[in-house]
Order: structure tokens, then C-alpha cells, then sequence
């Protein structure tokens, strides 16, 4: 494992485990990066984002885990058996049963890293009526800037295999309907997961997720949202200057 690599998985795993930010705790929340084509690294199950160690880091192959996402039906003991299978090292701890859906997100154009958390604000409004419009519409123009014109929505599904399917499902609609690529994903009555080129991409996307969920839902107690136009989504995200701030930023 590049030591520069899992660093940085376990410092962002740390930010956004943190009290400060209150995106996860407990068990909650887990995060991936990629090692290379063949494979990648994902925080094992039970381990906690605060405290995550490169003993709580598990290596797993692509190859092992994208083949149980076709599957039609997978009992809890094969979705088991094929997470220690998909290690690397047999010495490591079981990966996260969310590793299904890292392995696919992190075979997406320009994605080296995944974060996926259950952020107060952005639950809030995920556990409402409101969810779809949170992940369709814009409030601000940093948050078209930071977390894209649009999110994926995923109605709700039962974590592991079904959740993971789902959300292979909803991407490839995603990008053939707004021929966009992804920045964030958002799970019905569950969390929300950023996608990125890095770490610092991945976080900024969440921080940034997270403050446009606290906007909304103080503006929905205020008779609102008032919702950014779909021509000045547009404009906002066609921006040059835009453009290059988000590369300064590292998004």
C-alpha cells in the first residue's frame, strides 16, 4: 500500500469523523480510495472514521467485488463470503459491506476516492418530503460550483447488495440524462456519498453539501427555498472563472 495514499484516506477519514464537523459517528460513514487499475482501499467494517488506523484500511480487487453487482439475488452469507474474498491480504479486516458500491463508483471517469457519510443537515432533509428537491435544484452558486448543477437521487434501499445496485442504477441514468458526470449521490432515509479526483475534492464536496442542506432547511422554515433558475444553474456552472477556481480548489 503507497503510504502517501493511505495517509490521505486516513486523514480525510479523520475530518470527516470528527466531532467538529458531525458528518459521522460511531461506526457510520465509511470512505475508499484507489490504488491502482486492479485495486483499491476501503475502511473495514465496525472501524470508526475518528480513530481509523491503516490496520482498519482493507485492500480489495475490483475484480473480486464488480461481479456481485450483477447478481439477481445474493444471501448475507455470500455477500460475506465474497467480501473476504475480494481482500488482497487474507490477514485484513473484512471490508465494509458498502465496498460494493466504492468498487463501482471508483471505476467512474476522473474518480480516485469516495466518501460517504450521514451528515445531520443533509439526513434532515433526505428523511422529508422535500429529499428529491435537495438533490434536483440549487440554492447557491458555490454549491453548483462544489457539488455540480444536480445530484443523483437513490430512493431508499436496504444497505449492502440492493443498496449498491440501486446505485449503479441511478448513475448510469444520471449521466445519460444530463450527460454529467456525478459529484454527489444522494440515499433516501440514509446519508449522502461525494465522489472526486482526491481526498481534498471529496471533502469539499461534502462541507460544501452540507452548508447548502443547512440553507435549505432554514429557508424551507422561512416559506422557501427560492430555487436558482435551470439558465442560471447553467451559467453558473459554464463559468470560466468558475471553472478555475475549481481547479484551485482541487475539484
Amino acid at each position: 500500500m503507497s503510504a502517501d495514499v493511505i495517509q490521505s484516506l486516513l486523514e480525510l477519514s479523520h475530518q470527516l469523523g470528527g466531532e467538529y464537523l458531525r458528518m459521522a459517528i460511531l461506526g457510520e460513514g465509511n470512505t475508499s480510495i484507489r490504488l491502482d487499475d486492479h485495486s483499491f482501499a476501503v475502511k473495514a467494517s465496525g472501524s470508526n472514521l475518528a480513530t481509523l488506523q491503516e490496520s482498519d484500511v482493507t485492500r480489495c480487487a475490483f475484480d473480486r467485488l464488480l461481479p456481485l453487482l450483477d447478481a439477481t439475488a445474493a444471501t448475507d452469507i455470500e455477500i460475506d463470503q465474497a467480501l473476504l474474498a475480494a481482500r488482497l491480504d487474507s490477514a485484513d479486516k473484512k471490508p465494509s459491506i458498502e465496498a460494493l458500491f466504492h468498487a463501482y463508483l471508483l471505476t467512474l471517469p476522473h474518480v480516485h476516492c469516495v466518501g460517504h457519510v450521514h451528515a445531520i443537515a443533509v439526513n434532515q432533509i433526505l428523511c422529508s418530503p422535500r429529499a428529491r428537491d435537495f438533490a434536483e435544484k440549487r440554492t447557491c452558486p458555490d454549491e453548483i460550483v462544489m457539488c455540480g448543477i444536480e445530484s443523483v437521487f437513490v430512493p431508499y434501499a436496504e444497505p449492502g447488495l440492493g443498496l449498491s445496485q440501486a446505485i449503479r442504477r441511478e448513475v448510469v441514468s444520471f449521466v445519460k440524462r444530463t450527460g454529467r458526470d456525478p459529484k454527489v449521490i444522494l440515499l433516501q432515509n440514509h446519508g449522502i456519498i461525494a465522489v472526486g479526483s482526491s481526498p481534498k475534492a471529496v471533502r469539499g464536496t461534502l462541507l460544501m453539501a452540507e452548508k447548502a442542506a443547512e440553507i435549505f432547511v432554514g429557508a424551507a422554515a422561512l416559506g422557501g427555498p427560492v430555487f436558482l433558475t435551470p439558465a442560471q444553474c447553467e451559467r453558473i456552472a459554464g463559468r470560466p472563472d468558475e471553472h478555475y477556481r475549481q481547479k484551485m480548489l482541487g475539484m
